[in-house]
């Protein structure tokens, strides 16, 4: 993946926002639909919170224009604190519905609740830590800027250079492949964990993509039969 800087509307983060955007938005749309469609059903126990931290995330995505250096500062903290926000409610979510798979309480009794309940918080799980390592790696999209060295995480075009256009870099498109990819194979990939902030991430992301996917399924299984 190649980047592509918006100007002006890119300048703000370093690469074009409308990748992390739209994926912001999509996820928005799938929480308010199955909490619509489940209301008794809310993981969280604060079923609009989730939501409205997306919401805010959008609106920083999309309406922030920092003109100085400090007020870039200021924004990469707003959004910060908003991912790792959102990192905390995925988790909560996520150990809200292992409680709930445990005691066979609440969406644990119907497998088709129960599987689009453990799709959208597998899905928030993994939209929140793509975020994370966007947002964490070597600084964040705008202290990337001109960096051809890895810091944090190192993908194959790091690795092999002669794959990649010269001075490639990683987008959020990159990171949201990252976020994906360690949730289905438990493990690193294509792209390699360098410091120890990147390596425990990794590895919480994945103990409960795994805790997650592996009760959900064999919760579902017996629900089915």
């Amino acid at each position: 993946m190649t980047q592509t800087l918006d100007t002006p509307v890119g300048a703000a983060i370093g690469e074009s926002r409308w990748p992390p955007a739209v994926a912001v938005l999509a996820f928005l749309a799938i929480n308010v639909a199955v909490r619509i469609w489940l209301p008794v059903h809310g993981v969280l126990r604060v079923p609009w919170l989730t939501p409205l931290l997306e919401a805010l995330l959008l609106v920083v995505l999309l309406t922030a224009s920092p003109a100085s250096a400090a007020d870039r500062r200021r924004m990469r903290q707003l959004a910060l604190t908003l991912v790792f926000l959102m990192v905390a409610a995925a988790l909560w979510a996520t150990a809200v519905l292992i409680r709930d798979l445990v005691n066979a309480t609440g969406p644990a009794n119907s497998a088709s609740d129960l599987l689009s309940i453990g799709a959208t918080v597998w899905i928030g799980n993994n939209l929140a830590f793509a975020l994370l390592y966007w947002l964490m790696d070597a600084g964040g999209p705008v202290a990337r800027r001109g960096r051809t060295t890895p810091v944090d995480f190192a993908f194959t075009q790091h690795m092999s250079p002669e794959l990649a256009p010269a001075g490639w870099r990683p987008v959020f498109l990159d990171y949201l492949h990252l976020g994906f990819t360690n949730a289905t194979a438990f493990s690193p990939t294509d792209v390699m964990p360098l410091t120890h902030r990147a390596k425990y991430a990794m590895l919480l992301h994945s103990t409960v993509a795994l805790a997650l996917f592996g009760l959900v399924v064999a919760r579902a299984v017996n629900a089915f039969q």
